[in-house]
């Protein structure tokens, strides 16, 4: 078992920046995949980023590609998101999940374990 907890969301003006931490427990965090999904008032929940158990790879939705970094530090049991350059259409509850399964997959199905969320809101 696995537990979540974002934190570093808040309001920020367009073109500002935020860096999203989730701090995970459990020893194991380190041979999982880990990933960030998005969800807007009434829109699905989306995929942002992902990264690989060693860091080594990441995968990043087109929507903010150039834009987000996502990183971990493993031995701090913590995945981050540095977001640049933020626009109004990138509001929204933002969640880090976790994948035992290793795979850098960018459906929601594929993640067992999620945090609780944490909100941002960019202003135009």
């Amino acid at each position: 078992q696995v537990q979540l907890v974002e934190s570093g969301g808040g309001l920020v003006q367009a073109g500002g920046s935020l860096r999203l931490s989730c701090a995970a427990s459990g020893r194991t965090f380190s041979s999982y995949t880990m990933g960030w999904f998005r969800q807007a008032p009434g829109k699905e929940r989306e995929f942002v980023a992902a990264i690989s158990w060693s860091g080594g790879s990441t995968y990043y939705a087109d929507s903010v590609k150039g834009r987000y970094t996502i990183s971990r530090d493993n031995a701090k049991n913590t995945v981050y998101l540095q977001m640049n350059s933020l626009k109004p259409e990138d509001t929204a509850v933002y969640y880090c999940a976790a994948d035992p399964k290793r795979r850098l997959a960018s459906d929601f199905p594929s993640y067992d374990y999620w945090g609780q969320g944490t909100q941002v809101t960019v202003s135009s």
